[in-house]
């Protein structure tokens, strides 16, 4: 009999596709536990605008890379790395098969591929902020362009942050941001499952979930988190929703606005999440409401056993 472990499966895609829930089915199939790969899912605290499951819905599966940062922590990559792939290899040393689920598509290559994570200092960094702040994006992004053609092509010109964080490593190391960039290789044997939904069908979803969301009491837990430091984390502070309830809270949206700018800002989320997986040709992609979509992830999965 072989000795050879299962594959580490993956569930990935746009926002508002159900990954969470077939996470749970394929973990209680396999004997598996779930590794969140969704970055605004690692704060305490930010469950109903993430869309978090609750402990009832997670049906007794192990999650981990849950509720892991304080609000005012910053979600870092590399510390993600390092703790995400710890807990792919406890799971293993229980005989468990690891079952990660999410849609930040930067953690989940930095957990799955081979990824160097280039160094960061707060000084170059902040350096560069100033320059964003005084020029903007697009000329910075020209300035990218320039050392580094190639990392420049990859990054939106509106994205300051990741224009910021290229020029850092640039001057860090002296080497182009691109050289760093992870290529399409897992560091061990992986089924990557990709759920879709028609354009039309995934704004509807977007827009019911997210009028939920305030109906479940998103404005109470941002009103609470606020408590807790919510103003003062630099990625907590900006996720989908929740800044949009803060300025919900102080005036500047009322209700019905700060829901359509949450509505429309994840459909930029899902066009930027479906933009980053969709090229990748080792994902198996599935209908997200197939009716028997569990049977033809684990078919997909055993295939590859």
């Amino acid at each position: 009999m072989s000795t050879t472990p299962s594959p580490v499966v993956a569930v990935v895609g746009a926002t508002a596709t159900g990954k969470s829930d077939l996470g749970v089915a394929l973990a209680l199939a396999l004997g598996g536990e779930v590794v969140n790969a969704d970055a605004s899912q690692l704060y305490r605290g930010m469950d109903v605008g993430t869309a978090k499951l609750t402990p009832a819905d997670r049906r007794g599966v192990p999650h981990h890379q849950l509720d892991v940062l304080d609000v005012r922590e910053e979600a870092s990559v590399a510390a993600y790395q390092a703790a995400a792939r710890a807990d792919l290899r406890a799971v293993r040393a229980r005989g468990r098969v690891p079952v990660v689920v999410g849609g930040s598509g930067l953690y989940v290559r930095a957990l799955l591929d081979r990824l160097e994570i280039p160094p960061t200092d707060p000084r170059v960094r902040a350096r560069w902020e100033a320059e964003l702040e005084r020029v903007g994006p697009e000329a910075l992004h020209a300035r990218l362009a320039a050392v580094d053609d190639v990392a420049a092509r990859g990054i939106q010109p509106r994205n300051g942050r990741r224009i910021v964080r290229a020029l850092e490593v640039v001057d860090l190391t002296g080497r182009p941001f691109s050289a760093t960039m992870p290529t399409r290789e897992h560091v061990e044997p992986t089924v990557v499952l990709g759920l879709r939904a028609a354009r039309g069908v995934l704004d509807d979803r977007i827009a019911r979930r997210t009028e939920g969301m305030w109906r479940a009491g998103l404005l109470e837990e941002v009103r609470a988190l606020v408590g807790q430091g919510l103003r003062e984390g630099r990625t907590a502070s900006r996720a989908v929703g929740y800044a949009q309830a803060l300025r919900e809270l102080d005036g500047e949206l009322d209700r019905e606005e700060a829901v359509a700018e949450t509505v429309l800002a994840t459909r930029r989320l899902a066009r930027r999440q479906e933009r980053w997986f969709g090229p990748d040709p080792r994902i198996h992609w599935l209908e997200h409401d197939a009716p028997d979509l569990v049977e033809q992830a684990l078919a997909v999965v055993r295939g590859r056993g």
